[in-house]
């Protein structure tokens, strides 16, 4: 009996103490993105949820920014640097559950599952040029930061690594679309082509 008093007056008291507040901001909503363990596609669109809102919203107000930003130019930076991350993560989170439903091979022995191969990759298909809008949005960003003069943010360096990244070509995900999709159209012709004689 007393444990279960216990249990009644610690569940009131906590939910006297935690009140639910409005997230209205980009910083507020960027940090309900998480990566999984696994992705399981719907934890993988959890997180474009997240992100797609998170690119509606306003910015919070420099003092609550995800990093020290001390005047305009920094604070400029870290728009734009912020709006590129956010975009290069929603490409990489539509690549990835684009990959959920890719076949890379049609096997023979998939024969019997030819429509439902068919249906996977149609979906497949969407997703991985659902990530192309991304993928070109970040790189304007990009091209944006290009234009100012370098500023160190050491909380969002990552950021700024990625930056240099496509500044440098070595995170290219325009050409990791094309690639998936020339595959893509491959494994379809393969898959449209099997007949009763296949299997």
């Amino acid at each position: 009996m007393r444990r279960r008093l216990l249990s009644a007056i610690l569940l009131v008291a906590l939910g006297q103490s935690a009140s639910a507040y409005r997230l209205i901001y980009r910083e507020q909503l960027y940090e309900l993105y998480h990566r999984h363990f696994y992705d399981y596609p719907e934890r993988i669109a959890e997180n474009v949820y997240w992100l797609e809102r998170t690119l509606d919203a306003d910015f919070a107000n420099p003092l609550n920014a995800l990093a020290v930003v001390e005047n305009d130019r920094e604070w400029e930076w870290y728009r734009a640097l912020f709006s590129m991350h956010v975009n290069i993560k929603l490409a990489e989170l539509y690549l990835r559950w684009g990959a959920q439903y890719f076949k890379w091979n049609a096997y023979f022995y998939n024969a019997p599952w030819q429509q439902e191969n068919l249906r996977s990759l149609e979906r497949a298909d969407i997703l991985f040029r659902s990530a192309r809008p991304y993928w070109e949005e970040a790189q304007r960003w990009s091209q944006e930061v290009a234009g100012h003069t370098f500023i160190h943010l050491e909380e969002i360096q990552a950021w700024e690594d990625e930056h240099a990244r496509i500044r440098t070509g070595s995170l290219d995900y325009g050409a990791i679309i094309d690639r998936h999709l020339e595959r893509l159209e491959a494994v379809r012709g393969t898959f449209e082509a099997m007949d009763a004689s296949t299997y």
